[in-house]
């Protein structure tokens, strides 16, 4: 974020990149000085906005330090930029419309791991034999704080869990005459499609019902079995995958789950949810079918002991009753900690997933 500076002078960084900064915590400071700096994290600062950054004669416009830094990127003067701020000001914005991108090499990071660019001349010299002969083929950029927690929680889960997964496929023939069959009406009722996920959440506590180890987590020497069924649904966001959790997912309906899934997808891509939504979950379900993805080993989501994979869907031909048939399938993975969960859970686990979803008026009478 580019602000203003209200003063001239040095640029003393109390946090420098990378640091975490508490909401309020000083990150910096501007100290008067005529005096070049002597630290390496004092960065000279441009006059205040309410000054001209280049001496002001009747053919120089007053320069804001945007502008002043977008000019120096770009090896130009403010007399070759037509300003259009108030008061003859230039912009950024002008700079940018008069050359949008800066006559500078591409930032490199050497073998002592320092990046840095230059400037000029030199960023226009034909390269030598040992350099790469096209630019822009490394890009240096810093994770994200929810990409570094991911990863974290990725790593934790690698080194803390015996990680194993079971997989299954299934018919979704039923599945999709029933939706085809209902939709209509479901959307007239509830205002919201009937989708797969609402199936596959209805038939994953069927499942943890039938093996309550999956739906338990290990404290200590300790397995803690939960009785309440909080199903986190993994959402793609541009920020990374995050995973809200519908609450007592078992007492919610085929609509309300539907909707709140929406909601929660929909804030989730607009990174407008509460902690307190994306913590908590005691089993996962992830749908990379969506990015077409045939078949994966999600990795469970500590200190949860399971996670359900769902896959695209395809027309594949299968034996029933003899006869060779086209039918739409899916394959599906439970990746589990087998601390906990055995292999014959494990199995028996996608066995009713498979048939919940097979058949899924079963779900409504719960056999």
């Amino acid at each position: 974020m580019e602000l203003p500076a209200p003063k001239a002078g040095i640029l003393v960084h109390k946090k420098n990149a990378g640091d975490t900064a508490g909401v309020g915590e000083l990150i910096g400071v501007i100290e008067e000085s005529d005096a070049p700096p002597t630290a390496a994290a004092a960065t000279p600062v441009a006059e205040p906005a309410t000054q001209s950054l280049e001496t002001n004669t009747a053919n120089s416009p007053r320069v804001m330090p945007a502008a002043q830094r977008a000019l120096d990127e770009r090896g130009l003067t403010s007399t070759e930029v037509q300003a259009s701020g108030p008061g003859g000001r230039l912009l950024k914005e002008d700079v940018l419309r008069h050359t949008p991108t800066p006559n500078v090499a591409p930032a490199r990071t050497s073998a002592s791991g320092v990046s840095g660019k230059t400037n000029g001349p030199s960023a226009k010299a034909a390269p030598t034999a040992a350099a790469r002969s096209s630019e822009g083929d490394e890009e240096v950029v810093p994770m994200t704080m929810l990409r570094r927690r991911i990863a974290e929680r990725l790593v934790e889960a690698q080194q803390q869990a015996a990680l194993l997964t079971t997989f299954n496929e299934i018919d979704m023939t039923a599945v999709l005459a029933l939706r085809k069959q209902r939709q209509d009406a479901f959307v007239k009722r509830y205002g919201i499609k009937l989708g797969f996920m609402s199936f596959f959440v209805k038939a994953a506590i069927d499942a943890l019902k039938l093996i309550p180890a999956v739906n338990a987590e290990i404290r200590g020497t300790d397995v803690v079995y939960k009785n309440h069924f909080d199903i986190g649904v993994a959402v793609s966001t541009e920020a990374g995958l995050v995973v809200p959790v519908v609450r007592d997912a078992d007492r919610k309906s085929f609509s309300q789950l539907e909707q709140e899934i929406a909601d929660l997808a929909g804030r989730a891509r607009k990174r407008k949810l509460n902690l307190e939504e994306l913590q908590g979950g005691t089993f996962t379900i992830s749908n990379g079918g969506i990015f077409g993805s045939l078949m994966s080993t999600p990795i469970v989501n500590p200190p949860q002991s399971g996670i359900l994979g769902l896959h695209a869907i395809q027309e594949r031909p299968v034996a029933r009753d003899g006869q060779v048939e086209i039918r739409r399938m899916m394959y599906v993975a439970l990746s589990y900690d087998h601390r906990i969960v055995d292999g014959r859970e494990s199995v028996t686990f996608l066995k009713r997933i498979k048939e919940c979803i097979e058949d899924p008026t079963r779900m409504l009478i719960e056999v």
